[in-house]
């Protein structure tokens, strides 16, 4: 009798990227030393109406000229484990629609939130 193969599971993409800015760059994303023009809050939220709105935030962000913006996940420590939100927001920054206005990301300092935040480092609107 042969076992069933197992399906493979897409490894999650890092939450830290820094692939198009320089180091001091990324150095002041990691310690929190851009100046945060936004945030958004996804507690309580759906997985289909939260990415629907970091999609929005995210566009209309970059398309008032913001550079470094907050998306607060929350930790998602509940009795399941790890947050839904938590996990998905990772991958959907990875997506074509979205990748192509982030410049770098960076796991929050804790008085931003910690790990239930992320800085997003916006390209510049031209």
């Amino acid at each position: 009798m042969r076992a069933e193969p197992q399906p493979k599971r897409r490894p999650q993409p890092p939450l830290d990227r820094f692939a198009g800015i320089d180091r001091a760059n990324a150095e002041r994303l990691k310690r929190g030393l851009h100046t945060i023009e936004a945030e958004l809050d996804l507690h309580g939220m759906t997985q289909a109406e939260a990415h629907r709105v970091l999609v929005a935030f995210i566009t209309r962000s970059r398309a008032v000229g913001r550079r470094c913006v907050l998306v607060i996940t929350g930790r998602g420590l509940g009795p399941n484990g790890s947050g839904v939100l938590k996990s998905s927001v990772p991958r959907w920054l990875e997506e074509p629609e979205l990748r192509c206005h982030i410049l770098a990301t960076a796991s929050a300092q804790p008085r931003h939130g910690g790990a239930g935040a992320t800085y997003l480092l916006l390209r510049r609107h031209r």
